[in-house]
């Protein structure tokens, strides 16, 4: 048999006046789906973290939410590659947690509106970008998806986290910072061997201290794109 064509690389990134559409029409009261799963698209795109990072996040994994350094540790139980994620978060990643935590008592930042006490569903964002119309259960109600109704070409949740490393490299971030942030696996190049416990606490905070200046970077260009708060942007930027 003939060999089948090489499988193309997923390459969808939204344009800044995509991104904007996008961002403005999440706010939207006239749309189906409900505000967090909204918000949580919104943290994918500012965070950078996968959604099944991102969905099950609890109060209890939030640090320094009004401190300078504030941070989101991902257990690595819900990590891709086995290891807790220690993700900075930017000013407009912490506005985004304390929008969606509306109570005291509320522990997963993205709780379920149908379910209390339970995160989202594991399909929620892809859903709701997709819709329902190709469900084939026939007493299940056919909605279209946020993407059609903004007007937007099809993406997926995954794409989110391209776009943002997309805009961290037109802000000039190194491609091994960026990949850091995406929680990939270095490459040979760019691996540090880190011999001792100082070395290691040492490089861990300026690692930290790395991904957070391009994170912050991102939230900054992603005030400028959608048009809210200059005086933030330049606060992020700073």
């Amino acid at each position: 048999m003939p060999k089948l064509d090489p499988e193309h690389p997923r390459t969808r990134v939204l344009s800044e006046d995509e991104i904007k559409i996008f961002w403005h029409g999440l706010d939207r009261d006239d749309l189906p789906y409900d505000r967090r799963t909204r918000l949580a698209l919104k943290f994918e795109l500012v965070t950078m973290l996968r959604s099944r990072e991102l969905l099950g996040a609890r109060r209890d994994e939030l640090f320094d939410l009004d401190g300078e350094h504030p941070r989101f540790d991902v257990p690595l139980k819900r990590v891709k590659k086995r290891r807790v994620i220690q993700q900075p978060l930017s000013e407009l990643a912490v506005e985004i947690i304390k929008e969606a935590l509306t109570s005291d008592n509320q522990q997963f930042v993205f709780e379920s509106p149908m379910y209390r006490g339970q995160p989202i569903h594991r399909k929620a964002m892809a859903n709701a970008l997709r819709g329902t119309k190709h469900e084939k259960n026939k007493d299940k109600a056919k909605t279209a998806g946020l993407c059609e109704l903004l007007g937007l070409k099809p993406f997926t949740p995954h794409d989110l986290r391209r776009t943002a490393a997309t805009l961290a490299g037109d802000l000039g971030f190194d491609d091994a910072l960026i990949a850091k942030c995406l929680d990939h696996s270095p490459s040979k190049k760019s691996e540090i061997v880190v011999p001792t416990v100082t070395g290691k606490v040492y490089n861990h905070s300026k690692r930290m201290k790395e991904e957070r200046a391009v994170l912050d970077g991102i939230a900054a260009e992603l005030r400028r794109v959608v048009g809210t708060g200059v005086d933030a942007a330049r606060r992020e930027a700073a």
